[in-house]
């Protein structure tokens, strides 16, 4: 549950069963150094993605990062896009030093041109594509009643427009040169509920249940399309919400704390290795059980309802 934003805090805080102890996670205050980001455990061995090359959006900060930097780790080739050159050369830097060949191109995914213009220099300056991890996308709290229709449309622009483009783009490549791939799109926690955020529910949740109908249709060309439903995980996107509803997330699920953002990166590893060959239209839940359990009040609660 973050936005393509700047990078997370310290794992091990994030994993203290004290819901107290994230306090300082909550806010977004200690954000993970890069050597620590480097260094975060892993249950995959170091070969898995030998060989491979994987596509990932919003890779310049936080879980697209983390992402990227997992992947890389595997032994892929990474492909990085997001909006900011600066930061996505930032992250190709970082995967440099773990010996990874990375390959870092600007792109709006809400520009169609810009996705397709992605999709050339993929085909002309890399090897090939395996992966497309869809992690882009953002949004801001506001109620409902409230949104305008400029902002309404700009957050489903690119959570849901965007990503469909890309995969769309995704599957055009893959037909065009007969070989497989494998699509994971990071969505939200659209089946609970996040009240003060409408625009990114409607937008996640049309994402998973296109995903669900493209997985049919695709499968075929040996195209798999699944989601990762990430809960409240520890990163500095949580700066974009207040500190009622930052303080909140920690106690939203039942095992009273918040994810980190490895959690999100070894889900979309296990759906994109061959761990993940038979499952395809699926989303897996990564949200300590909120979905069963727990509120996201990100705009506020209202009167009338209580803690």
């Amino acid at each position: 549950m973050s936005a393509d934003e700047p990078a997370a805090p310290d794992p091990r805080a994030a994993s203290h069963p004290n819901p107290d102890a994230n306090a300082g996670v909550a806010t977004g205050a200690a954000p993970l150094s890069d050597d620590a980001l480097l260094a975060l455990p892993t249950v995959y061995r170091a070969d898995l993605f030998a060989g491979r090359t994987i596509l990932v959006s919003g890779a310049g900060t936080g879980i697209g990062k983390a992402i990227a930097c997992l992947f890389g780790r595997l032994g892929g080739r990474v492909v990085l896009c997001g909006r900011s050159g600066e930061k996505l050369e930032a992250t190709r830097r970082l995967l440099e030093r773990v010996g990874t060949t990375a390959l870092a191109i600007p792109t709006n995914i809400r520009e169609p041109e810009q996705v397709d213009a992605l999709f050339a220099r993929i085909e002309a300056e890399a090897p090939g594509l395996d992966v497309v991890v869809n992690n882009a996308g953002g949004q801001y709290p506001q109620a409902s009643i409230d949104l305008s229709d400029k902002g309404w449309r700009a957050v489903v622009d690119t959570n849901l427009n965007g990503t469909w483009t890309m995969m769309q783009r995704a599957a055009r490549f893959w037909k065009r040169r007969a070989t497989a791939g494998s699509i994971v799109n990071v969505v939200a926690p659209y089946r609970r509920g996040m009240y003060g955020l409408a625009h990114t529910v409607a937008a996640r949740a049309a994402v998973a249940h296109l995903a669900q109908n493209l997985a049919v249709e695709w499968a075929p060309d040996g195209i798999r399309i699944n989601c990762v439903l990430p809960g409240p995980i520890a990163t500095e996107g949580l700066a974009v919400y207040s500190e009622e509803a930052r303080s909140a997330l920690a106690r939203s699920n039942p095992l009273r704390r918040l994810g980190d953002v490895q959690d999100i990166a070894e889900a979309c590893a296990y759906l994109s290795a061959d761990s993940g060959k038979f499952i395809t239209g699926e989303v897996l839940v990564v949200d300590g059980g909120h979905q069963h359990w727990g509120e996201l009040w990100m705009a506020g609660r209202p009167p009338g309802y209580g803690d």
